[in-house]
């Protein structure tokens, strides 16, 4: 891959990891218009380094968070935060069990297959469409609601079902405050994306040997697209209706499925 297809794939990625939008169906349709060799094993990885960018952006971005559940590890720290840990374990449990039961399947998955991204747009739309009702979200998050968010990550390890659109859509129909709500979203990836690197590396499907200089420059521009994207993704959960990004899912949806017809 060349260098500046891979820095058109790290902007996307960087982009629509925060954006309720999917980043996973994106990249699909982006390797398919840039004609990208990125296939099978080779696809996988892309896709592995340019989410630790984006993980990476989230640290970065809400480091205080962090900071605060990593202090209340001590027992004489504990606070709100503490409870916080549990249910960010809790979430990462079903999509932890179908990763570790199902990783080929899932990984076959990602080979532009272009219906599939289309089909599920299509389901990202419809709940956001869903979510973007006047519910009563007034709830902090809780160990249902972090379960509930977990499921809905769980269904998004499909290309095209948008990560951070199904579990914050889920915790608003749950009636998790907004704020939270995406603040939680964009926290409970975290250990799912590093346990995945960390199985590859003692695996060693990933390492030095397949990740090159056009993977390294994604990795940087998906870094900083996604600083500024899970900023303004935080600011938008609370007062832009998700409707108009289940608009463009559709949009996209219906554009994918046209693609993949005429080929």
């Amino acid at each position: 891959m060349d260098i500046l297809k891979a820095i058109i794939l790290g902007v996307v990625q960087g982009l629509t990891e925060f954006l309720p939008v999917s980043s996973s169906g994106h990249l699909e349709i982006a390797e398919h218009l840039l004609n990208s060799e990125n296939v099978g094993q080779q696809s996988v990885t892309m896709s592995v380094v340019l989410h630790f960018a984006t993980a990476l952006s989230t640290m970065i971005v809400l480091r205080r968070d962090i900071v605060a559940m990593l202090k209340d590890l001590a027992p004489s720290h504990r606070s709100g935060s503490y409870k916080l840990i549990g249910y960010i374990i809790v979430s990462m449990i079903p999509a932890a069990l179908v990763g570790y039961f199902f990783e080929d399947a899932l990984d076959s998955l990602f080979d532009q297959k272009l219906w599939l991204v289309s089909i599920c747009l299509w389901i990202t739309a419809a709940l956001l469409w869903i979510a973007d009702r006047d519910w009563d979200n007034l709830k902090e998050i809780s160990m249902s609601s972090s379960l509930i968010m977990g499921i809905a990550q769980m269904c998004a390890l499909l290309p095209g079902i948008s990560r951070s659109g199904a579990t914050i859509s889920t915790a608003l129909i749950a009636g998790v405050k907004r704020d939270a709500a995406a603040r939680f979203s964009f926290l409970m990836v975290l250990p799912l994306i590093f346990g995945k690197i960390a199985k590859d590396l003692l695996s060693g499907d990933l390492s030095a040997s397949n990740v090159d200089l056009s993977m390294g420059v994604g990795f940087v521009s998906a870094l900083v697209t996604g600083i500024v994207a899970c900023r303004l993704m935080i600011r938008w959960v609370e007062n832009s209706k998700l409707r108009y990004f289940g608009l463009y899912c559709m949009i996209v949806g219906t554009l994918a499925m046209i693609l993949w017809i005429r080929n």
